[in-house]
């Protein structure tokens, strides 16, 4: 097949929101072979890229990235947006790892849904150029949705995209996108934003007192941070207090016996609590009085609470401490 004649192949970042999925089959109406990559990590997940992939028939990888993410979110470059969220860096992320898998897709060039001006800190004229200098691919970064408005790029130039079927979208308006669904026979998609933990108050304050107190955090560390109460003991012992029984049941199946800790409070109604990696009696004991003044033994002048850990089963009798004597310790 002679080159000119080879058809364009295009390796798409989505998230399987609208912008991602309008992207794509800007594209693919110029006749370009399309195929997205999404990224999992404990902060964000594939899922509506997978129903995306299927709604749309778009090949899609979904990689988990958590090894390469972590140093980079311990330490953005450009720090962090209102809350944990490194965004510009983490979009750079990205779109370094899906560069490297251009050759193995044999692909082109990259894409993404990103917008100008859709977000007025990431995703604004400075920062996209940011993602594309930083991502190490620079010069192979398509933005279908803004592309008029940004500067030509060389799949542009040389003629293996139409610039002039791309569009000129700007700003935080979703009206343009609506009416171009509505033109491409778009009718099921997610509603905007709450992909990521990073950009949840309550969790990325959990998150910055665990990378606070801890130099090694695990995934399973990270998956707690959405369960339930914290409450930060001292520098090495933390509890976490279910605050319904979806939180204890889940609670129960992330326990890991083999170095948390778990209590409840024997023969009365009460919240499961865990203590991550364990620790001293006297915290334990501090641990056990908590959990007592979370359930309905927190009136009596004493209760008996069973402690699964490593070592066995054993049992604590405490006072039970009331929610209202612990409000200093939470970590909101």
């Amino acid at each position: 097949m002679a080159e000119q004649d080879k058809k364009i192949k295009a390796l798409g970042l989505s998230s399987g929101g609208l912008d991602s999925i309008l992207a794509a089959l800007v594209l693919r109406d110029q006749d370009i072979d399309v195929r997205w990559v999404a990224f999992e990590t404990p902060f964000f997940t594939a899922e509506k890229a997978r129903r995306a992939s299927i709604n749309h028939h778009i090949p899609l990888v979904v990689k988990d990235i958590t090894d390469r993410y972590m140093p980079m979110l311990k330490n953005p470059f450009c720090g962090y947006g209102k809350h944990m969220n490194p965004c510009m860096d983490c979009h750079a992320l990205m779109f370094q790892i899906a560069g490297e898998m251009m050759a193995e897709t044999g692909s082109d060039f990259l894409f993404s849904g990103e917008v100008r001006g859709q977000r007025p800190m990431s995703q604004n004229k400075n920062s996209l150029r940011y993602v594309e200098k930083h991502s190490g691919f620079d010069g192979y970064i398509l933005r279908p949705l803004s592309a008029k408005v940004l500067p030509e790029t060389p799949m542009e130039k040389n003629g293996r995209v139409d610039r002039e079927r791309l569009y000129g979208f700007s700003g935080r308006s979703r009206k343009p996108q609506m009416e171009l669904a509505e033109k491409l026979g778009v009718a099921d998609y997610p509603a905007p934003g709450g992909g990521c933990l990073l950009t949840d108050p309550g969790y990325a304050r959990r998150l910055r007192d665990l990378f606070d107190h801890q130099p090694v955090v695990t995934p399973a560390e990270m998956d707690f941070l959405s369960i339930g109460r914290h409450l930060r003991l001292n520098s090495t012992t933390k509890v976490i207090v279910g605050r319904n029984k979806k939180d204890n049941d889940v609670l129960e199946q992330r326990f890991r016996p083999e170095m948390d800790f778990l209590l409840k409070v024997k023969s009365i109604p009460g919240p499961v609590v865990l203590v991550p990696n364990g620790c001293g009696d006297a915290d334990l004991t501090e641990a056990a009085a908590i959990c007592a003044g979370y359930g309905k033994s927190a009136t009596l002048e004493s209760a008996v609470v069973t402690v699964l850990n490593p070592s066995g089963v054993r049992e604590v009798a405490v006072a039970p401490k009331p929610a209202a004597f612990v409000q200093h310790l939470l970590i909101y």
